[in-house]
């Protein structure tokens, strides 16, 4: 799941829901698990499966016709419980974006925090990309990370998206906090030897 990021070009799964939680994301039964792996094959479990396990056909993630490693929700994407599960998840099923108009903050940073990248939009550039891919669901989008730009190639239409310094260059550079400390560790242990 630790990989770079800088530009990258996908089609894109489509879920126009709003205030979608993240027991909706990843559901509480599935939380004893202390290891990331195995999370994605139940993203969004309760929406994909029936009780006895066979697939939803109508679910967005069970329609061949839609695929690529960007997933664009509605707004107030990952509100609710602060579970980091549910980025798990998500990073587990192969997104690297998760492109919304809205995201609750701590889910924002559990994303970043497990190398997919939240993209927040303007409402009007989210409803535009939904009409695009519903049209035709080969709808590329490019996510460019360093300039910080989001781009529908149906219609040519960027926009700029926010992101903290600190988690971009960590992204860019394929790096989790820790990889980020250990690159100063001479200077660290200089100091130290000090003190």
């Amino acid at each position: 799941m630790q990989q770079k990021f800088t530009v990258i070009t996908s089609t894109c799964v489509p879920l126009p829901l709003e205030n979608i939680d993240t027991d909706q994301i990843i559901p509480a039964r599935y939380l004893k698990a202390t290891d990331k792996a195995g999370f994605g094959d139940n993203l969004f479990r309760d929406w994909r499966y029936r009780a006895d396990g066979t697939p939803i056909e109508d679910f967005v993630l069970n329609n061949p016709a839609y695929a690529g490693c960007f997933l664009v929700a509605g707004k107030n994407f990952g509100c609710g419980s602060s579970r980091e599960h549910a980025a798990w998840a998500i990073a587990g099923y192969g997104f690297r974006a998760v492109i919304s108009s809205f995201f609750a903050d701590i889910h924002r940073n559990n994303e970043l925090n497990n190398f997919v990248l939240p993209v927040q939009v303007s409402q009007t550039f989210l409803s535009e990309l939904f009409a695009c891919i519903e049209a035709d669901p080969k709808t590329l989008v490019e996510i460019d990370l360093p300039r910080q730009t989001v781009t529908n190639r149906a219609t040519g239409r960027s926009e700029l998206f926010p992101i903290n310094g600190y988690k971009k260059h960590c992204l860019v550079e394929g790096l989790d906090d820790i990889d980020f400390l250990m690159q100063s560790v001479d200077k660290i242990e200089a100091y130290e030897r000090k003190r």
